[in-house]
């Protein structure tokens, strides 16, 4: 179903309308003002319209799921752990956590470079006010360069991932290729030697396996997402079925290290409809979309990323 073109039935235009609404307000910034990813035209990216995290943030359902197992792999950490469960507004207001979140990777994909420049350095001095001790007595700081390659490469991990297990496979070459493109906003935001293959990000886990722990915490992180209204009402129900999602592509090794049962994770049947919902959400073109307004900024056709995945159902 493509909504920027064609026939459409009265309830098409009714569920695209509500798609649309809940696209924009998940992306309003603090007062309700919107990020233009439209503007200024012609200006470039940090990375190019052809590169592979172009295609996968457009997912809308994915990276949902992937943002989830990124923070799961985040709190494994005690210092990151400690200094996002301190010092942000997760457990009062989820919701306005979560839109900061989410649009920071917008405007870092999507956004105009001068967009995401200036953003990235607004985050990074929001990040030097952070800072103190873990319950344990070790200090963190949240421009920490080895937190931050830690939080680079975890997000970067659960968005490839959940792209690639329920959207649409892709080569080693091609995830390999996601994480060298990332590679100029990872340093952007303080990250030192970030993963640049699938290979050394393997290697980065192995190295980070002896820190890693479990915590009330992250069950309570997972209760939030389950439980509190985030996804607008349409999307509601669904919501626990994507959590799940995200705790199934949770490496295996870690959910034994952060005592995650299986029984959190997706049945057969449900990861049948998370794929399905998945493939889906690749194909919709939504007008309020940043991958969209992106791609009209810079004079290609609004459905330019999207005609991989629309061919490929044909």
């Amino acid at each position: 179903m493509q909504v920027l073109s064609g026939k459409r039935f009265p309830f098409q235009r009714a569920i695209v309308s509500r798609l649309n609404k809940a696209s924009r307000d998940l992306l309003l910034l603090d007062g309700g003002r919107a990020i233009d990813f439209s503007r200024p035209l012609g200006e470039p990216a940090l990375g190019e319209p052809a590169s592979v995290s172009w295609r996968i943030f457009k997912n809308p359902v994915t990276t949902y799921i992937g943002g989830v197992t990124a923070v799961i792999l985040e709190l494994a950490e005690p210092r990151v752990r400690t200094g996002v469960w301190e010092h942000s507004g997760f457990r009062k207001d989820p919701l306005r956590r979560l839109r900061r979140t989410g649009l920071a990777a917008m405007v870092t994909v999507y956004g105009a470079r001068s967009t995401a420049e200036a953003m990235i350095a607004g985050v990074r001095r929001m990040h030097d006010r952070v800072r103190g001790e873990t319950p344990r007595g070790e200090a963190y700081s949240a421009n920490d360069p080895d937190l931050l390659k830690w939080v680079q490469a975890t997000a970067a991990f659960g968005f490839l991932q959940a792209y690639h297990v329920y959207a649409a496979p892709l080569p080693l070459a091609e995830r390999d290729r996601y994480y060298r493109d990332g590679e100029i906003a990872a340093r952007l935001y303080g990250a030192t030697e970030p993963p640049r293959s699938e290979a050394e990000l393997e290697a980065l886990f192995l190295a980070m396996r002896p820190r890693l722990e479990a915590s009330p915490i992250i069950f309570e992180f997972l209760h939030i997402m389950r439980t509190a209204r985030i996804l607008p009402p349409l999307l509601q129900p669904v919501q626990p079925l994507l959590v799940r999602a995200a705790v199934s592509i949770t490496p295996p090794w870690l959910r034994d290290c952060l005592a995650i049962g299986e029984d959190l994770g997706l049945r057969a049947w449900e990861e049948v409809l998370v794929r399905r919902g998945s493939a889906l959400a690749d194909r919709i073109i939504l007008e309020s979309s940043p991958a969209v307004q992106a791609c009209i900024r810079l004079g290609l056709p609004a459905n330019c990323l999207y005609k991989r995945s629309t061919e490929s159902q044909n």
